[in-house]
């Protein structure tokens, strides 16, 4: 078995080969938050790459609950159109493409000044860039039934817009994620407490989606092998929420790490000099895919084909990469005729890691329109700068972000 070989996910479906892209943030969505021109134009690019499975940057679930003010939405099907162009872009040369999904809980930015929920009125705790983010409110009953049915509703459209699954998002500090940690969960009711409790939304989501939708789309998650913070969701906690999800007609499962506090799965920014280890979850991974019964996937810091290779052959069926594929959205088909080739960006050097791992996206977000411009990427754009264009780019789609919104409850 090599890279190369398809891999049939318990649906049936078949993925050419055994490289995905993983979510990266794009932020490229137009003035009505459905898929742009440049977003649609970026996936054809991938595809082009011949990588086996595209997973988009996440679909928020709720106008209202938004990681950034430049992302997609998927409530309903006013802008099936645009969903359908985008799906048909990704696979239009044999990639399968599954719509990540996803709410943020607290990890939204002050600046979109909407109401922020969390399962506990846990602030966020980033040093000086703490005010960012409003303290949020716990949830109610309600708002976590809401949450469920938008979680199935947008899979279900998914489904009708022509993708061939969803990935629900539990990892990296965002909603779910959140109820899973004790650090942000300090409920004492039947959603907090016991890591069963904590799992709780997470299992009815992903119940309630595969009950949705047809048995040949795909039902995938995405889950941290670790919270790398004291006291937080840990490698055991992961492996019995895998034994959990083993289950429930899952198709996939991504093991990713970190939160915006820890930001772990941006590994580079954390010291760009020294970090000479790809596939930086592997070791967390190799240990929970024991239990697992489904298709496992490991995402962070790969970029050679040797590094993919040895990945697979520690038991894991697919190699998961991001950063790489900004910077060269031809590997798959590059490494086809030289295993040699490694992308990589510029290294940051910043001593401030919440700093470093924003002005990291920002690299990466660089990359990315570039790619959605149809222009060659940049790797080795100073991140001061990348940062400063991300900042002004945030700026105008705030505004934008804002004036939308409210035209919604208008």
């Amino acid at each position: 078995m090599t890279a190369f070989t398809p891999l049939t996910l318990p649906n049936g479906a078949t993925l050419p080969n055994r490289f995905a892209k993983a979510a990266m943030e794009e932020n490229m969505a137009d003035a009505d938050h459905a898929p742009s021109d440049a977003l649609i134009r970026l996936y054809r690019t991938w595809a082009e790459g011949e990588v086996g499975l595209l997973i988009t940057g996440n679909v928020m679930i709720d106008p209202r609950a938004m990681t950034g003010p430049g992302g997609v939405v998927l409530e309903s099907d006013r802008h099936a159109d645009r969903f359908r162009a985008w799906s048909q872009a990704a696979r239009s040369h044999g990639a399968q493409v599954w719509m990540q999904l996803n709410h943020p809980g607290r990890q939204m930015p002050a600046a979109l000044k909407q109401d922020t929920i969390a399962p506990s009125e846990v602030a966020m705790d980033l040093g000086g860039f703490s005010k960012q983010f409003v303290p949020p409110r716990a949830m109610t009953e309600a708002d976590i039934a809401e949450v469920k049915a938008r979680f199935v509703k947008a899979s279900v459209l998914a489904e009708a817009t022509g993708f061939n699954g969803v990935q629900v998002h539990a990892a990296h500090g965002y909603l779910l994620s959140q109820f899973l940690s004790p650090l942000t969960n300090q409920r004492v009711d039947r959603w907090g407490g016991s890591l069963e409790n904590r799992a709780r939304l997470l299992v009815e989501v992903v119940k309630e989606v595969r009950a949705a939708v047809s048995r040949q789309f795909a039902v995938s998650v995405k889950l941290n092998s670790a919270d790398f913070q004291r006291g937080g969701f840990s490698p055991d906690d992961a492996k019995q929420v895998v034994t959990w999800l083993n289950a429930l007609g899952v198709d996939l499962i991504e093991l990713s790490g970190g939160s915006y506090e820890a930001p772990a799965m941006h590994g580079q920014a954390r010291d760009g000099r020294t970090l000479a280890r790809e596939a930086y979850f592997l070791e967390f991974a190799k240990d929970i895919a024991t239990v697992a019964r489904v298709p496992v996937m490991v995402t962070g810091g790969i970029r050679r084909l040797p590094v993919a290779e040895q990945v697979l052959a520690s038991g894991i069926d697919v190699v998961g990469m991001a950063t790489a594929l900004a910077i060269d959205p031809s590997l798959p088909k590059a490494w086809r005729e030289g295993p040699e080739h490694a992308p990589m960006l510029r290294a940051i050097t910043w001593q401030n890691k919440v700093l470093a791992s924003v002005g990291y996206m920002a690299m990466v977000k660089h990359q990315l329109r570039r790619l959605s411009l149809g222009r060659r990427p940049r790797p080795d754009v100073p991140p001061a700068l990348a940062l400063i264009e991300q900042q002004i780019d945030t700026l105008f789609q705030t505004r934008r972000y804002r004036k939308w919104v409210k035209g919604l409850t208008a």
